[in-house]
């Protein structure tokens, strides 16, 4: 038995492009008003992994410390970046903690599972530095994005009852906690979710490509383990630091909130 990838010719992948017509159908007839939405995301998506494709080849054909740190901190700057369009913050006041709070993240993250899990004897090899930071990132700030705009929302929302907890408790790690609960919650009981039936109702990406790629199930199951516990270890420090790095921003020594205009974007 061959462990080669089935390659896909490029007019069948014109051809499974073409497909999305159908779903665009459906968007037309019941007057759904994101067909440009879809139109645009395909393109930029043809566009940024072919850009992709042509980069990662030569980072990975050169495999240089430089080249790969370099990289990583490009990833981490536009994950911030997203991040704080996302939950409507200002960028000058939230950009410095939060890509401190992503390089945290990532450095112990990546120590702990390349250098110790793993045994890489070189830890920034690019096939393995580069794809798993990518994965623990994306997801990072995809449920950051949340969890953060949960925290912010309800302290904007329920300020007066901050003050309650504040003033009845005399304590500000009581009164921050109680919105600190429900962000980590929110952030991350769509994670815990994924991972609870994981394997059940679908096959993770990263195992469902070393499949591909010829390795066996069980290694690849391994992989998918530590990986997923990587990712929810990466959420929940990042998602952790954020709030943490965001209370420095937001509330003075003696706990009086300060999320005014200037702090939103």
């Amino acid at each position: 038995m061959k462990n080669e990838i089935i390659d896909i010719s490029y007019w069948n992948l014109i051809i499974a492009l073409a497909s999305i017509a159908f779903p665009l159908f459906l968007f037309w007839y019941y007057k759904i008003r994101i067909i440009k939405d879809v139109l645009i995301s395909v393109v930029r998506m043809i566009v940024q992994l072919s850009l992709v494709a042509i980069y990662l080849g030569w980072i990975f054909e050169h495999n240089n410390l430089w080249i790969n740190i370099a990289w990583v901190i490009i990833m981490v700057l536009v994950g911030v970046f997203d991040t704080i369009k996302r939950i409507h913050v200002s960028l000058r006041y939230f950009l410095l903690s939060f890509v401190l709070s992503s390089f945290i993240t990532i450095s112990i993250v990546d120590t702990f599972f390349l250098g110790y899990i793993i045994e890489l004897d070189y830890l920034f090899d690019a096939r393995y530095f580069i794809p798993i930071t990518g994965m623990i990132l994306g997801n990072t700030m995809s449920h950051n994005i949340v969890g953060l705009t949960v925290y912010l929302n309800e302290l904007r929302e329920k300020n007066e009852f901050y003050y309650f907890l504040l003033t009845h408790t005399n304590s500000k790690k009581i009164a921050q906690g109680y919105f600190i609960k429900k962000a980590i919650k929110a952030g991350l009981n769509p994670l815990i979710a994924s991972m609870s039936v994981i394997g059940l109702i679908s096959l993770p990406g990263m195992m469902t490509g070393q499949i591909l790629g010829g390795s066996s199930p069980v290694i690849a199951i391994k992989y998918q383990i530590m990986i997923m516990i990587a990712i929810f270890i990466g959420c929940s420090l990042s998602l952790f630091l954020g709030i943490q790095a965001s209370n420095f921003i937001i509330f003075d020594s003696m706990g009086q909130m300060h999320l005014n205009k200037k702090l939103l974007s």
